[in-house]
Formats: C-alpha cells, sequence, structure tokens
C-alpha cells in the first residue's frame, strides 16, 4: 500500500493550497511525492538524503496533507522552494516510478540578464530572438498575435491561462502573426467556444510562431516591471547552450531599428469591410451615408478593425504604403489623413516624420499611436522609450477637458515627451498610471491624435468616440470650404 500523491497544489506559507502544475515526481520508502516549485527558473533540485525535515499540515477537501521544504541547489535566481506533498487517502501507486505525469520541459527563454526559464513549447520550433513585453489583457489573444504592433516582440500574458477560446476567422487583426513569441502560464488542454476553428497550438504552427507554456510568468512580469523590457531568444534547441543564447540576446537591438517598412502593405487599396451589425453598438455608426468622407489611410501597420470602425462611421478609406509621399496623398484629394498605429522607434522611421509634415494643416489628420508618435515629432516635439511600455486592455486615461475616465487598450513602448511641445499643441488626454500623454489635439494645424487603440473593445467601448471627434473635424473643414 502506498500513499497517493495530491496533484491539486502544494501548501502555500499561508497553509492555503496553491495551484502548480510543474511537478516532478521521486519516490521515498514506498511514497509517492511531487516536488513543485512554486517560482520556476532552472534549477536542479537536490533533495537531502536526511529524513528530519520540519513538517506542516493543513486540510483541503477533507483529506489531510504534510508539506515538508527540503533544501535545493539553485543554478540561477530567483529562488526555488520544493515543498513535496502527500495524500492520506491510501491509494495504488502507479505501476512504473519512473513515468512522468506532466509533459517535458522542452523549451527555453533566456533573457539577456542571463535569467534562463525553462517550460513546454507550443506551436512552432525552433530558436527566435524578440524584445519581451507583459500584455495584462485577460482576453484577446488572437488580435494580439495579430497586431503588427508587436513586430519583433515575445508578448508575456499576465493572464494565466490562454487558449481556451481557440482560433477563429474572424478576428484577426492583420493578414498574418507578427508577433514573435506568445509566452503564457498555462495552456488550455481543451477548446470551448462556438466560433472555435482550431486550438492555439494548431494555429501558431501553421503561422511560425513560438509559444512556451509552464513558466513562472508572475516572476518575470516582476523582472521585467523592475529592470525594464528585456531582449530574450525562446529556443527548443536542446544543442544550444546557455550562454551562447544569452550572448545572442545581449547582442540584439530593438531601438532604432525600422519596423514598419516590413509590416507596411506594399500596394495602394481600397477598404470596405465595416463593423458586421451583430457587433456594432455605436448609434452614431451608420447613421449617415456610407461614404461621406473620403479618408487616405497611412499603413504603418494598421490594424483591420480602425478601417472598420471609421468605414462604420461613413469613410472611404484608401489604404497606402508607409513610404507615400505627402504629395501624392495630397493628389488624391482626401477630407482627412489617418496616421495608423505600428510598431517600434518612431525615431527609426525620419521619412515618416516628412510625409506627416507635408500634411500638417493641409487637411484634418488623425494619430493612433505610432500616427501619435510621429505626430509629436512632426509638431516640434521628441519622443522617449519608455521603461516597460504600455500593452493591456485595462489602462485608465483621464480626459483632461472633461474629467471622464476611459479603459483603453493600449500597445506602445514609446511616448511624446510633453514638455518639448511648442506652444498651440494641447493635451486632451492624460494616463493615470503614470502621466504619460495619451491624446492630443493641435486645432491650427487641424491634428488630433490619441495614444491607444479606439477601434479595440476591452469590455468597455469607451475610446470609440475618438472616431466620431475625427469625423466632425472633417465636417467642419468641409463647412469652411463651401
Amino acid at each position: 500500500m502506498a500513499f497517493s500523491v495530491c496533484r491539486a497544489g502544494v501548501l502555500s506559507p499561508l497553509g492555503g493550497i496553491a495551484l502548480n502544475p510543474i511537478a516532478k515526481q521521486h519516490y521515498d520508502g514506498g511514497v509517492q511525492f511531487l516536488q513543485i516549485p512554486l517560482r520556476s527558473s532552472k534549477v536542479q533540485a537536490a533533495l537531502p538524503a536526511s529524513p528530519s525535515l520540519q513538517t506542516s499540515s493543513s486540510s483541503f477537501l477533507g483529506h489531510t496533507f504534510s508539506a515538508s521544504s527540503p533544501t535545493q541547489a539553485l543554478r540561477r535566481q530567483p529562488a526555488v522552494r520544493d515543498n513535496p506533498v502527500k495524500c492520506s487517502v491510501a491509494v495504488e501507486a502507479p505501476a512504473a516510478a519512473d513515468e512522468r505525469p506532466f509533459p517535458t520541459l522542452d523549451a527555453r527563454l533566456v533573457l539577456e540578464d542571463g535569467s534562463v526559464w525553462e517550460g513546454q513549447a507550443f506551436g512552432a520550433r525552433g530558436t527566435q530572438v524578440g524584445e519581451v513585453v507583459f500584455n495584462t489583457s485577460m482576453t484577446g489573444y488572437q488580435e494580439i498575435l495579430t497586431d503588427p504592433s508587436y513586430s519583433g516582440q515575445f508578448v508575456l500574458m499576465t493572464t494565466p491561462h490562454i487558449g481556451n477560446t481557440g482560433i477563429n476567422l474572424e478576428d484577426e487583426e492583420s493578414e498574418k502573426c507578427y508577433t514573435g513569441g506568445l509566452i503564457i502560464r498555462s495552456l488550455s488542454p481543451m477548446v470551448s467556444n462556438w466560433r472555435s476553428t482550431k486550438t492555439l497550438p494548431e494555429y501558431l504552427e501553421e503561422k511560425g510562431v513560438m509559444g512556451i507554456a509552464e513558466v513562472d510568468t508572475r516572476a518575470i512580469t516582476k523582472r521585467l516591471r523592475i529592470n525594464g523590457s528585456l531582449i530574450g531568444v525562446l529556443s527548443t534547441d536542446a544543442s544550444i547552450p546557455d550562454d551562447e543564447l544569452i550572448k545572442q540576446a545581449q547582442g540584439w537591438k530593438i531601438v532604432g531599428v525600422d519596423l514598419i517598412t516590413p509590416a507596411s502593405t506594399k500596394r495602394v487599396y481600397e477598404w470596405k469591410d465595416k463593423t458586421g451589425d451583430e457587433w456594432e453598438f455605436a448609434p452614431e455608426a451608420n447613421s449617415g451615408p456610407d461614404t461621406r468622407y473620403s479618408v487616405v489611410a497611412y499603413d504603418f501597420g494598421v490594424k483591420h478593425n480602425i478601417l472598420r470602425r471609421l468605414t462604420s462611421y461613413g469613410c472611404r478609406i484608401t489604404v497606402v504604403p508607409s513610404t507615400t509621399p505627402a504629395e501624392e496623398v495630397l493628389a488624391m484629394n482626401p477630407e482627412g489623413v489617418l496616421f495608423s498605429n505600428g510598431p517600434g522607434d518612431p525615431s527609426a522611421v525620419p521619412y515618416a516624420v516628412e510625409n506627416v509634415k507635408g500634411l500638417l494643416g493641409q487637411v484634418p489628420v488623425f494619430g493612433i499611436c505610432m500616427g501619435h508618435q510621429l505626430l509629436g515629432q512632426a509638431f516640434g516635439g521628441t519622443t522617449f522609450k519608455m521603461k516597460f511600455g504600455h500593452h493591456g486592455g485595462n489602462h485608465p486615461v483621464r480626459q483632461v477637458a472633461t474629467g471622464r475616465v476611459e479603459i483603453s487598450a493600449q500597445n506602445h513602448n514609446y511616448a511624446v515627451d510633453t514638455d518639448s511641445l511648442p506652444d498651440g499643441v494641447e493635451i486632451t488626454h492624460i494616463n493615470l498610471n503614470d502621466g504619460t500623454c495619451a491624446g492630443m489635439v493641435f486645432p491650427a494645424m487641424q491634428a488630433m491624435s490619441i495614444q491607444y487603440h479606439p477601434e479595440a473593445s476591452p469590455g468597455p467601448h469607451d475610446s470609440d468616440p475618438c472616431f466620431a471627434d475625427f469625423v466632425k473635424m472633417m465636417e467642419e473643414a468641409r463647412a469652411k470650404k463651401a
């Protein structure tokens, strides 16, 4: 007779049960234990030979658990504690003691600070480099994966359970996956969504995007918040030493790299799709003629839903490549110009800043995210790289004029320096988390911009009225010409 291991969790310091699926089995005196690291980095656990261990006990669902805390020999920080747990319910032991109850940890995330995190690979295999950022959204991983603004980055989801809604063909924000890799705590073993057509691992493998699960995303997030965004390497190649991957991460740079040109369209095309009737929520949308205003949209990495929302507000949209000269855009005789979102450093694309300057004061313009930063530089201001950026669907933004607070979706690593802006530029929105500029307007130049995504719906639709504001600006410009 042997005691069965409790796979539900491990005793926490407060006596509760802390769920954690990462575990290793060992046997001692006919009793099966689970080694469960509460924090996961690459470690080598060594159980002490002495049976004299300090123990504590607690109860859960009528069963009594005993926990011990042996010491460990750690390869890297942070420290990891093993708490072997046994269940008091006597059952038959497994047939073979060497069977592993959990998937093999066959992937590594190596950060430029020298830390190594082992996990379970899913999606594509290989070795990939990117900037690691964390995203606090609870849903929307498919929109995140296909957002061109994440080009060159690995996205760590702080929400622990990912993949349960699968993948559907309707929620793509672009024609491909731009995210370099996905880092998660727990991959859902099943999918439950009526629109789903495939699983997340199937989708990532099809798109050539790497994923790693079963890593301590909370510990990595803390590291990023303290040290700032870090370059990382994802690898499933066991033949590459850790030190070599660390050097690869330390030698890779993202600052100053033009990520917009590869993400932009290479051709001019018309966009006609609008938000479907079953999803429409704004009474102002679809309230007038379908094509009231002609708008040229610069594609710096534009999301499809931005184009859908503008179309729903009555705009006829022509999408142009990021390198299109301002003269060519003016020759199209637009009533407004959109500067879209996009990836990377705005200072790495001076050609885009020059095109924005060439359009200021000519027609009403609206900048979103990267477009906001490019407008800031075109006004004569500067931008700076943030410590770890804003990535998530729960960022509070306050309208300066009214005090109204919006819950917004954000994705950017750069911000406009408000002290560098010239007279005449008004700050319209402030990010309440850190006080950075979240919106501007330059009335003399018929320009407005926001540093977040008005098309996204992280629950509320607080930011959608920005599209109506842009339409109103075009209405006023048309009235002045009449």
